[in-house]
């Protein structure tokens, strides 16, 4: 398309129109297998923005696709036109009904940030998809989506009382239920509106093509049924039969996949709260058979989740960090797990639905364990079962559980022959599957494992997805429950439906989208599902070599294949956990892990250069991430953008130089120790405003930040000191690491630690070392390897004694199992290195609860305590470490601020450019939680970094634990 139209579109616009390389790269996929590179992507500002739009793009025979969080399976939010992402502006909460229980939202409206909104008010909004704490409620509307509460509170399109959208001709309508008068008065006239309504009449009152709808669509019994456009549902009104409710075109544009008309406004019907009291049985089953078995009985009862999770699903959650800990009520090893929760308004009531459902679960006979679970441990499962799409990206190599016949539905009654005849097909190709989804609803995410980078499991792809569209055609089933149509199966419709269905349909949509501008290639006249594809076909593999070791991905290339699309890093700060800062701040795609994965993988696969990394693009997708390790943890697939990204500053640097500033920040270390010797007159010049100006100046520091002070301090003649007093408590050897920020900047923090250490009887060592971590904050990776190397020499002789050996700065000592594992090659010495380096916390927890430790060494009097805890102990540690020992102390009461990333991030929030964000990425969270707290209490932060973002963002000294616990002490 010719630039300037665009570029003129752009400048009439009030929002923002991008064409760049980077911005369609990062648009070209979602959570799907396809990639189709847009023209451009639109954030429009207001409706007047997509009503020029609707025009450009009739104008121009240009599709608009429609995006809210892009976390679509099936490949709706893909497509070679215009990506219109109505996630940054449209996001306003309009009005609330509390009498009529109805809300009104913009599309751009998080689903599980609308419940917050709506809890105080004792209302809620029933569908909860996987993807709750991001995915918004247009895609929701859009995909009809449904969850694990449908059979409790039904699916989407049950909740749509009405819609505001603009029309293929740019006219706004008002869609909403409508009595048969009002159906005639909207018939009247000829806009395009009117011309709806006439029209859509004189299909569907036609008996034949009731007829014809009735026997070929899915069995109405399947509430999650979302094959095609709805047109069985504009049936069930007192239009065309004799039925109470009045017509609702709300009913056909839920599911519509955004290729009907492009919505502004949605109005929802909501539920009051769930019952408080709950409990929830999670059935162990040794086959599928079973687990299948067990759905019809346990489904008599008034459940309100029956989820299934097989044997794949659960393998996975073995190697994710942040899932791990949830695993704690699977017994032995399940081929699959039903979970089963029940609620009620009191705990009598509670009891008597577990014991009748225990008493069918028993009289089965076919579970080999039901656990109960109760309270937070409920939410521990559901985060389990929750974080099973994104876990199949834990599959290591190119063969992935490949979304294609994932969206299956049949009635209950059927649920278990589909299965067994499924399971015939799956064994006749030869394919595992993965089981796991809403069982209950009758809808089995069903998927095969497939290599779609090499054309015979392109085929089978085909094949199979056809085979199963047969098998649910056979079950009178729905092919697509609540993930929609999309590309993936929109060329299945025909067959699920009929020919004579599919060609009323295409009337549909030629209706209300004459030039076929709304997200074409979707629901009709599909794009070919196997085509267009995220990797070339039978391509050749790009060799990349990497100084950091990427074998446990094999390769850098697919540490960010890793990542599936599935979006978890685009959940906002009003969610728990810290990924991904930077978006929090921003809300823009490219900050999150998924863009900068994708476009690492994009520029990576496509370059063209001998240095695959040498790309502008590629520095801008990284350039906010703050290396907080959020995502190495929380994304499900374990996507470690940090180390991603120090593999690619290094490459990018080799091509392009490394900057002043860069090296002033990496080398640091030396700079301090060489100020540390001079430490009154670099404390002088750092704090004048002259001198220290022009030094921020040259080194493109924010005028804002204050620079750290350096000491020089004898940390040995300290050690001897509180050695003379060393009582024998345990005497165990405890090697003190003093890293690069303790030595220099932090002696206080390093001097209490010896004290408290000493005094609490433990037989002290010191290791001086640099850990590298500002060499891996900067690419420097060269002299990081170097000085690993170094390290591990000098650290062999604690590796084969009986020592332990503890940090105080969580980036420095956990990069000892972390970074360490991919710079160094002597892989038994790293393992033990692993086992023995632990945080200073996580040994001092270890030792109370061994009983080494007790209150009686420390105070009793009153003190209250809020933990900020440092990112990298959040993804690579735990932060109950820290407050189990804050609490020794017996009147202290402590907490944990819910603060995500404090924003400063090493060197990050130094650097001029990165101000303003980095201090947007504090006041999300963590900065309020401090304002909002009295100068007596008392807040701890173990990381130096985020004492100096505390300090700049708040006036308030932050303190180290151990600091903390020295100023405890009693003996």
């Amino acid at each position: 398309m010719n630039k300037n139209l665009l570029n003129h579109l752009a400048e009439s616009l009030a929002g923002e129109l991008l064409v760049d390389d980077l911005s369609r790269a990062l648009y070209a996929t979602d959570a799907s297998v396809y990639r189709k590179l847009p023209l451009g992507v639109c954030y429009p500002k207001n409706k007047e923005d997509i009503k020029k739009l609707i025009q450009f793009a009739n104008e121009n025979k240009v599709g608009l696709i429609p995006r809210t969080a892009g976390t679509s399976l099936a490949g709706q939010c893909v497509g070679d036109g215009l990506v219109v992402d109505v996630s940054r502006e449209f996001t306003k909460i309009l009005s609330l009904d509390k009498d009529k229980k109805q809300i009104t939202v913009q599309p751009g409206v998080v689903r599980d940030e609308l419940n917050l909104y709506l809890k105080p008010f004792g209302l809620f909004f029933g569908p909860n998809t996987s993807t709750s704490n991001r995915c918004m409620i247009g895609g929701m509307v859009g995909n009809n989506s449904s969850g694990t509460t449908s059979i409790q509170y039904g699916v989407t399109r049950d909740k749509v009382v009405s819609m505001n959208c603009i029309l293929a001709d740019g006219n706004e309508a008002f869609f909403s239920s409508i009595s048969k008068e009002e159906f005639e008065q909207k018939k009247q006239g000829n806009s395009l509106e009117a011309n709806i309504y006439k029209t859509l009449f004189e299909e569907l009152s036609n008996p034949n093509t009731q007829e014809t709808i009735r026997k070929e669509f899915p069995k109405p019994s399947i509430h999650r049924r979302n094959t095609g456009y709805a047109v069985d549902e504009l049936l069930n009104n007192n239009l065309f039969g004799d039925f109470e409710a009045d017509f609702n075109l709300c009913k056909l544009l839920s599911g519509s996949e955004g290729t009907l008309a492009f919505t502004t406004e949605i109005t929802l019907q909501l539920d009051d709260l769930p019952p408080a009291f709950s409990a929830m049985v999670a059935t162990h089953y040794k086959t599928l058979e079973d687990c299948l078995s067990d759905v019809a009985p346990v489904m008599q009862h008034n459940l309100h989740t029956c989820e299934m999770m097989d044997k794949v699903i659960l393998d996975c959650t073995k190697n994710n960090r942040a899932q791990l800990v949830n695993r704690f009520f699977v017994e032995g090893d399940p081929a699959g797990i039903l979970m089963l929760e029940v609620k009620a308004h009191s705990e009598d009531d509670l009891q008597i639905q577990l014991k009748g459902l225990l008493e069918t679960i028993e009289h089965s006979g076919l579970s080999y364990a039901s656990p109960v679970l109760y309270g937070d441990d409920i939410n521990k499962a559901v985060e389990l079962r929750k974080a099973g799409l994104g876990l199949l990206g834990n599959m290591v190599g190119d063969r992935k559980a490949v979304a294609c016949i994932e969206d299956t539905a049949v009635a209950l009654e059927d649920l278990k022959d589909f299965i067994g005849e499924f399971s015939q097909i799956m064994k006749k190709y030869e394919q595992d599957a993965v089981y796991y989804a809403h069982a209950g609803a009758g809808e089995l995410h069903l998927r095969p494992i497939l290599n779609l980078k090499k054309s015979e499991d392109v085929v089978l792809f085909r094949s199979i997805t056809t085979d199963v569209a047969k098998l649910t055609k056979k079950y009178h089933g729905s092919f697509s429950g609540e993930h929609g149509d999309g590309i993936v199966r929109a060329e299945f419709i025909p067959l699920m439906i009929g020919d004579s269905n599919y060609e009323l349909l295409k009337r549909v949509k030629s209706l209300f989208d004459p030039n076929l501008i709304f997200n074409p290639g979707k629901i009709v006249d599909a794009f070919p599902m196997d085509e267009s594809l995220r990797y070339e076909i039978d391509r050749e593999e790009p060799k990349i070599k990497t100084l950091m070791d990427f074998s446990d991905s094999e390769g850098i290339l697919r540490a960010a294949e890793k990542c599936n699309g599935s979006g978890d890093c685009r959940k906002s700060h009003n969610m728990s956990g810290g990924m991904c800062p930077s978006y929090q701040a921003t809300k823009n795609e490219k900050d999150t892990t998924r863009g900068r994965a994708n476009t690492l993988r994009e520029f990576l696969t496509n370059s063209e250069k001998t240095n695959r990394f040498d790309h502008s693009e590629v520095k801008d997708a990284f350039d906010l991430c703050l290396s907080c390790k959020a995502c190495a943890s929380e994304c499900p697939s374990n996507v470690d953008i940090a180390t991603l990204k120090a593999e690619f500053l290094y490459h990018y640097q080799e091509a392009n130089g490394y900057p002043l500033r860069s090296k002033l920040f990496a080398y640091n270390t030396q700079l301090n120790a060489l100020g540390s010797k001079i430490p009154g007159l670099t404390n002088a010049v750092y704090k004048s405003k002259s001198l220290g100006g022009l030094l921020k100046k040259i080194s493109a520091v924010a005028p804002e930040r204050h620079l750290p002070r350096v000491h020089r301090f004898n940390f040995e003649k300290h050690l001897q000191e509180y050695r003379a007093k060393r009582t024998d408590l345990s005497k165990k050897r405890v090697v003190l690491h003093l890293d690069e920020f303790v030595k220099y900047l932090d002696i206080e923090v390093g001097k209490d630690a010896i004290e408290l250490l000493c005094r609490l009887g433990y037989d002290v060592q010191l290791f001086y070392a640099e850990s590298g971590r500002t060499y891996l904050s900067k690419g420097f990776l060269k002299q990081a390897k170097k000085l690993v190397s170094k390290n591990m020499e000098k650290l062999k002789p604690f590796l084969d004694d009986d020592v332990v050996i503890v940090g105080l700065e969580p980036s420095a000592i956990l990069s000892f199992r972390d970074e360490y594992q991919r710079l160094h090659d002597d892989k038994e010495q790293l393992d033990k290195l692993t086992g023995k380096s632990f945080l200073i916390e996580e040994f001092l927890a270890s030792e109370i609860a061994s009983g080494h430790i007790t209150s009686d060494s420390f105070t009793d009097e009153e003190r209250t305590i809020k933990i900020h805890n440092h990112c990298h102990q959040k993804a690579l540690s735990n932060q109950k470490v820290t407050f189990d020992v804050l609490n020794l102390p017996k009147n202290y009461k402590v907490s944990i601020i819910a603060s995500g990333c404090c924003g400063m991030a090493g060197s990050f929030g130094y650097e001029k450019e990165h101000y303003d964000t980095s201090m947007k990425v504090g006041n999300l969270k963590l900065f309020p939680a401090i304002n909002k707290s009295g100068q007596e209490v008392i807040i701890a932060a173990n990381g130096t970094s985020c004492r100096h973002q505390i300090k700049d963002g708040t006036k308030r000294e932050a303190q180290h634990p151990v600091s903390i616990l020295r100023k405890a002490l009693v003996i």
